[in-house]
């Protein structure tokens, strides 16, 4: 004999309390009743074994608790850490991560949006920058789907947006290498750069003009924003002037690490480098990397948070926040030598 199938109604009827109760509790309104209550519907759940028909309350209300997030690179573990301030709030309201990698391919993130819009997800984050506005007005905006962007691009007041603050990160990138006497620098950063590593470099620029120090001994090096792009960049390090490289991430840096010590080169003896981001792997290093901080589970809670409101409030008006950076001084940089 098949066993009955537990409702919400025997749910409700179990914990003494309505329907409609039993039902905000169990879609993360938990804030709007009493510690009783909600624990007495939670036990009542458990007891019976019930389990929320998704597809069911679709049907109904139109929503189906899942959220899509859109990285260029999964690889990065700027993106892990992201994704585990994102999942920490989401997970807290009842809401389950889609998450899609594009590999830093347009074409790729291009189909993830129309695939997760078909999909039914409730929101979107974006978190890759090679996405237009076009596309996103197309696939989001046009259909009153919600939606942010954030760290990669500014909304201009075309939607909700986290950023942090990377034209003071770079700025204070170039103050610390600059105050350390170093005037031959390389930036290492990625081709066709993004917005926000673009407003990283016109910080670092900031800087020089700060301390009335000229442009000609920047030694601009686009590459791959990889490890490998890092790796990469060395030779035309070394065949350069340069005494101090600001790597645009993280990442970057590392493959700056492996190069430089193939060359037999010291960091900081012979070269100084401060990274980007302050990924967990800056500790590990030899010597640890001096870094720009992002506060990256800060970042991805807000933009859970800020997407949330939206989904609540659809008509509200866009909210742009902007999170601080700071520079964690670490082993890889040193003052300038004297020769």
């Amino acid at each position: 004999m098949e066993k009955k199938k537990i409702t919400i109604k025997d749910v409700a009827k179990h914990s003494g309390v309505s329907i409609a109760t039993v039902s905000l509790i169990l879609n993360g309104n938990e804030a709007k009743f009493s510690p009783k209550t909600v624990e007495k519907v939670f036990a009542s759940k458990k007891e019976l074994g019930y389990q929320p028909d998704y597809l069911a309350r679709q049907m109904i209300t139109k929503e189906t608790k899942t959220i899509g997030v859109l990285v260029p690179d999964i690889t990065n573990p700027f993106f892990n850490i992201l994704m585990r301030g994102i999942e920490e709030v989401l997970y807290q309201q009842h809401f389950v991560t889609i998450l899609c990698n594009a590999d830093s391919d347009h074409q790729k993130e291009i189909e993830y949006l129309a695939e997760l819009k078909r999909r039914g997800v409730d929101g979107f984050i974006i978190a890759t920058s090679a996405i237009s506005t076009s596309a996103i007005n197309e696939n989001l905006k046009k259909h009153g789907r919600p939606y942010i962007v954030l760290d990669q691009k500014k909304s201009h007041g075309f939607s909700d947006s986290v950023r942090t603050d990377d034209f003071r990160g770079g700025y204070l990138a170039g103050v610390h290498l600059l105050s350390l006497g170093h005037e031959n620098i390389a930036l290492v950063y990625p081709e066709n750069p993004p917005e926000n590593i673009q407003l990283r470099i016109e910080g670092f620029k900031h800087a020089l003009d700060f301390y009335q120090h000229s442009h000609d001994q920047l030694l601009l090096l686009p590459t791959l924003f990889s490890k490998q792009g890092g790796y990469q960049a060395v030779s035309s390090i070394i065949e350069s002037a340069t005494t101090a490289i600001f790597a645009l991430n993280d990442e970057l840096a590392f493959g700056l690490y492996r190069g430089l010590e193939e060359k037999g080169k010291s960091i900081p003896d012979d070269y100084s480098i401060i990274g980007y981001d302050n990924i967990d792997m800056c500790e590990y290093v030899k010597p640890k990397l001096t870094t720009i901080a992002q506060p990256i589970v800060e970042l991805g809670k807000a933009s859970a948070k800020l997407l949330l409101s939206r989904i609540q409030s659809p008509t509200k008006e866009w909210e742009e926040e902007l999170l601080p950076v700071k520079l964690e001084k670490r082993a890889s940089t040193a003052p300038l030598k004297k020769t």
